[in-house]
């Protein structure tokens, strides 16, 4: 695996008063998956720049203590970390820098510490940067990290997007069991955190090979709010549940497809999932 250390550390300090208040009473860990949308001219009225506030109180409101994003370019994580100081992020972009698509890592300074952290690629050479296999025409990546809480408590978290379109469904499939084996490769009682946007719903192949190894929130959790579809092309109506997040060894006690918006705009295409574990 690729294990380049390639990390960005917000250099304000603290956290705005507000937020870490949110964060105080809460016990356990609370886990964000968001597709962020990438910076895109053309998307007009949705444009990264018309809805990056909608997008950073999207995350103030939910405080997370980790975040998996997918389609983050750079300068989005950089915008993040300026409005939220008390973030930190790593990744490298899908071809291997920082020009393109990272499967960017946001976690809490004052409540994680990473210990760990790599990336590969979902191909046939996963130590290969940009690689690409089963068909599909851009590069898949997984961008992964161990994290030990203040209380000294050790996870993994993985993050992924996997390939978009309808005829990919058999790269999914590889895709999501390259992902179970490095799940399976992680110590039997080591708590591990998947997240990501999966391209196909729950009744998937994909999503089979994923639950042999790992609970699905949405299902497992005692307590659900918000909509089951997570795709919504910037309408605020959903469609098929694509967005994820799986564990193993954590107890899911509540989960939310964040379907937060202003106005009939909304902070990305995708809703967000949020994921309170014991």
């Amino acid at each position: 695996m690729d294990r380049r250390r390639v990390i960005a550390v917000a250099t304000a300090i603290g956290l705005a008063p507000g937020f870490a208040r949110a964060a105080e009473t809460r016990t356990g860990l609370r886990v964000m998956s968001f597709n962020v949308r990438l910076p895109r001219p053309e998307d007009g009225r949705d444009r990264w720049e018309a809805r990056r506030d909608l997008f950073i109180e999207t995350i103030r409101r939910a405080a997370p203590d980790i975040i998996g994003t997918q389609e983050l370019w750079k300068i989005q994580g950089d915008y993040v970390l300026e409005r939220l100081p008390g973030y930190a992020w790593f990744g490298v972009d899908r071809r291997g820098g920082h020009g393109d698509e990272h499967m960017g890592v946001f976690f809490r300074r004052d409540r994680l510490r990473v210990i760990d952290l790599g990336n590969f690629w979902l191909s046939e050479t996963p130590d290969v940067a940009g690689s690409i296999a089963w068909g599909h025409p851009y590069p898949r990546m997984a961008t992964w990290g161990l994290f030990e809480t203040m209380a000294g408590k050790r996870f993994w978290l993985i993050n992924t997007h996997f390939p978009y379109r309808a005829e990919d469904e058999a790269a999914r499939s590889n895709c999501a069991a390259a992902i179970a084996d490095w799940v399976a490769q992680r110590p039997g009682s080591d708590a591990v955190l998947l997240t990501g946007d999966f391209n196909t719903g729950p009744d998937s192949e994909a999503h089979r090979i994923l639950s042999a190894r790992l609970e699905d929130a949405w299902t497992a959790a005692p307590e659900r709010t918000g909509p089951e579809g997570t795709f919504h092309g910037f309408t605020g109506t959903p469609g098929k549940r694509i967005d994820w997040v799986m564990a193993r060894g954590l107890t899911p006690v509540a989960v939310e497809t964040v379907d937060f918006g202003r106005g009939g705009r909304f902070p990305s295409d995708h809703f967000p999932v949020v994921a309170d574990f014991r």
